[in-house]
């Protein structure tokens, strides 16, 4: 890091170093902003945006009146773009695994075939499955795919491939729609996240389309203590 790189960066990279080490371990609190300030000859907000950053990154999170407190970043996912949750995993370093719930042909109901364009009662393939960060839960994935589109759904080794792997390989997406809610999970899906009752999840309904074809409509709950989505827009 250079003489010209910004005060607050260099006090975030400070912080960020000593995490990395260990010097600052998991639970651990951070120096506060005062002393930081004095530290590095900066003015109390430069500390101040320099911790804001690590807050809003995931890597510091604040207790009212205790101070703050180095943390585990939250699992995340672009959500203006589909990434493979496998890969996303890896490149943080930590180890990915899966758990294939169910996977099977069934006739859709009102609400699937309204969600896929399809006719009441038209065959469509189903999936359940709950992908593991470190062994840790951090989404179950229930997927409805249109077998004209991709008939071999059913034949996939999902321990070996997800879902989404599988689907952009074969069928190259053009179109994408999300829907985000906050909401409390069902029992089954509680226990599959293995959460408490009382605790919040993101809830993201994606429906995908190749060549503006509708394929697949999934619902996809992540435990909303464990996981973040992120956008970033360019504008002009």
């Amino acid at each position: 890091m250079t003489q010209s790189t910004p005060l607050y960066q260099q006090i975030k990279q400070h912080i960020l170093d000593r995490i990395q080490s260990g010097e600052y371990p998991l639970h651990q609190q951070i120096p506060p902003e005062q002393e930081l300030a004095g530290q590095f000859s900066v003015s109390r907000m430069t500390a101040h945006k320099a911790i804001r950053d690590l807050v809003q990154e995931g890597y510091l999170m604040r207790r009212a009146g205790l101070g703050t407190f180095v943390t585990e970043p939250k699992a995340e996912s672009p959500l203006a773009d589909i990434n493979n949750i496998a890969d996303e995993v890896r490149q943080r370093g930590h180890d990915y695994s899966n758990s294939v719930i169910l996977l099977d042909s069934i006739r859709a109901d009102e609400e699937i075939a309204l969600q896929m364009g399809m006719r009441l009662n038209a065959r469509v393939f189903h999936s359940v499955i709950v992908h593991l960060e470190n062994q840790v839960p951090i989404q179950v994935e229930e997927r409805f795919v249109n077998p004209a589109l991709a008939p071999d759904y059913l034949g996939c080794d999902f321990s070996e491939m997800t879902p989404n792997a599988y689907l952009v390989q074969h069928c190259p997406l053009s179109d994408l729609e999300h829907i985000v809610e906050a909401r409390l999970a069902p029992p089954q899906i509680r226990e599959w996240l293995q959460l408490k009752a009382d605790t919040p999840c993101l809830l993201v309904s994606r429906r995908t389309w190749s060549l503006h074809q509708l394929v697949s409509f999934a619902r996809l709950w992540h435990p909303g203590n464990r996981y973040k989505l992120r956008s970033t827009l360019k504008l002009g």
